[in-house]
C-alpha cells in the first residue's frame, strides 16, 4: 500500500499528462501558499484553470467527484485568490474545474464548481 501523497502524485502527473494532450499548459503543479493547495493551475485559451484531482480505485462508496466539499470548494477558491494577487493576474478569466480518476477511468469537469 503507497502512502495518500505518493498516491495523489502519481495521479496528478497522469491528470497533467492529459490535460496536455488537450492542449493546456501546466503553469504550476501542487501550488501551495499560506492559505492551502491547488493540484494543477493551467492555462486553457484565455483562462487561468486551477484543477481539483480526486482518484478512487472504486465507486463502491461514492465517486472521486463527490469528495470535494463545499469547504474544499472555498478554501480552493481563497487559495486561487491570492495566487492570482501574487501574480497580479486579478483581471484574467478563471476557471475552476475538477478531473476525477477512477480506476483508470478519467473523467474532466470543466467549471465544477
Amino acid at each position: 500500500m503507497l502512502p495518500n501523497n505518493i498516491i495523489g502524485k502519481k495521479y496528478e502527473a497522469i491528470v497533467a499528462n492529459f490535460l496536455t494532450k488537450k492542449g493546456y499548459k501546466i503553469l504550476e503543479r501542487n501550488h501551495r501558499n499560506k492559505i492551502g493547495e491547488i493540484d494543477l493551475i493551467c492555462k486553457d485559451g484565455n483562462y487561468i484553470v486551477f484543477v481539483e484531482v480526486k482518484y478512487k480505485s472504486s465507486a463502491k462508496f461514492g465517486r472521486p467527484i463527490e469528495m470535494i466539499t463545499e469547504q474544499k470548494i472555498r478554501k480552493v477558491r481563497l487559495t486561487a485568490n491570492l495566487y492570482l494577487k501574487t501574480k497580479r493576474l486579478l483581471e484574467s478569466n478563471i476557471r475552476f474545474d475538477a478531473v476525477e480518476v477512477l480506476d483508470n477511468e478519467i473523467r474532466h469537469i470543466e467549471n465544477a464548481f
